[in-house]
């Protein structure tokens, strides 16, 4: 199995690319099979040929969908990944890639995978600083609960964030989980074949590496 980490030009890839290979070769090793093979690539038909992607991303929106449509094909490549329905994994912007449009510096289009928008966070309370930076507690709904990859993430366990702007889903059945910051704040989404996270799994100690454990098993 081959899981291709997309090189876009921004996202933590060393750090999310050594999480992934912990969990596989852990994975592997209960299992008494082979390793999955992780690789960070920028080459459209390694996207095409995985058998798993993941997307990280950091900055602003406008600037990561930028990298992608900087990589001849990939945008396509992506596109036709997720029709497919192999799983999709964004992190952080990522994540925020797959909402209809970002609202960082005007107004940006996203891949539209899962229907919705990115807009500034806005906490209700005044002393809460932006960026929302640090470890938050996750807040997964009933029916989230039961959601493959998030078999091994329980409610009440830690995440560490960084974020400006938060995804708004048009759909509440698309929000697995949410974390409070001077209100709710979509944490988890997920949709058929895809799945993102506004927090870091890599960064995230136990709760992140269960979580790509979790992804590295799915089979939508």
């Amino acid at each position: 199995m081959t899981v291709v980490i997309v090189d876009a030009g921004s996202g933590n890839l060393r750090s999310a690319r050594q999480a992934l290979v912990r969990v596989a070769a852990e994975a592997a090793a209960g299992q008494s099979g082979p390793t999955p093979s992780i690789i960070v690539s920028s080459d459209p038909d390694d996207v095409r040929r995985a058998d798993q992607v993941v997307v990280p991303g950091q900055g602003a929106f406008a600037e990561c969908r930028q990298g992608i449509d900087s990589i001849p094909g990939m945008a396509g490549a992506l596109t036709e990944f997720v029709a497919s329905g192999r799983p999709f994994l964004g992190i952080c912007v990522g994540m925020q890639l797959m909402a209809d449009r970002g609202l960082e510096h005007g107004v940006h289009t996203g891949f539209g995978w899962i229907p919705g928008e990115v807009d500034a966070l806005r906490p209700t309370d005044p002393r809460l600083k932006i960026p929302h930076m640090g470890w938050n507690e996750l807040h997964i709904g009933e029916a989230a609960r039961a959601h493959p990859v998030l078999q091994g993430v329980s409610p009440g366990d830690h995440a560490y964030f960084v974020h400006s702007f938060a995804f708004r889903c048009a759909m509440p059945s698309d929000c697995l989980a949410t974390t409070d910051y001077g209100g709710p704040v979509t944490a988890i989404i997920g949709r058929a074949n895809v799945i993102g996270t506004q927090f870091h799994p890599e960064k995230s100690q136990a709760t992140g590496l269960r979580l790509l454990a979790g992804f590295l098993a799915w089979r939508p």
